[in-house]
């Protein structure tokens, strides 16, 4: 459990707060607006209005107390500047910020933040690879480099053993885990089988990926 506070109640904040709340963390959260609050007042343990290019408003947060600041502005570049930079001065362990263009991140990353988070490209850039794809059931983007596919298994690997394909030496790719309906097995063993009715999780660097996708 970690706390948390998060500025700027969007409906990228909103949907952050509520998934933070069901994992147990404890948050506070701030806006200019009262209307954006209400929603999520089960969900957290404070909530305050107020703009926090204010420094007077920021210090009676107690920044320095919360495990992590995000900073979820995303139609004023300039609030978002200013309150990153001025809740890192004010002693915040790690910031996380909004970027809507790369631009926008390398001042963030200069100005405070330890880290930017692009929710819309991410999301469809997600949705684009998924739906490009034939037969992927999900994408999970690990680094710029490297992602995670839910796929259908090869037809010729259908029936053999991790062990007997050799998937990591001939295909550059790791088979993280496999998945029947709701059932999950994370670092399956080398002498399991794969059956046609398996979903797996491959990881591996994108390119490699895509050669495997390509047989499907």
């Amino acid at each position: 459990m970690k706390s948390i506070l998060i500025i700027g109640i969007g409906r990228f904040g909103k949907h952050l707060c509520m998934n933070l709340a069901e994992l147990g963390n404890q948050i506070m959260i701030v806006d200019t607006k009262e209307e954006n609050l209400s929603d999520l007042l089960p969900y957290v343990v404070s909530a305050k209005i107020g703009d926090c290019t204010n420094v007077e408003v920021l210090k009676t947060l107690g920044i320095s107390n919360f495990d992590i600041c995000f900073i979820c502005i995303g139609t004023n570049f300039q609030s978002s500047l200013e309150i990153t930079s001025l809740v890192k001065e004010m002693g915040a362990k790690h910031v996380v910020s909004k970027a809507t263009r790369d631009i926008h991140a390398k001042f963030l990353l200069r100005n405070g933040a330890d880290d930017v988070i692009y929710p819309d490209r991410d999301v469809a850039e997600a949705l684009a690879r998924r739906y490009s794809a034939n037969h992927v059931f999900d994408y999970i983007e690990l680094s710029e480099d490297y992602s995670m596919y839910e796929i259908p298994p090869l037809p010729d690997w259908i029936g053999k053993s991790l062990k007997e394909l050799d998937i990591r030496n001939k295909y550059q790719v790791t088979i993280i885990g496999s998945k029947i309906g709701e059932k999950v097995d994370f670092l399956p063993a080398a002498d399991n089988k794969i059956t046609e009715d398996q979903h797996l999780m491959v990881a591996g660097r994108k390119e490699d990926i895509d050669k495997v996708l390509q047989k499907l």
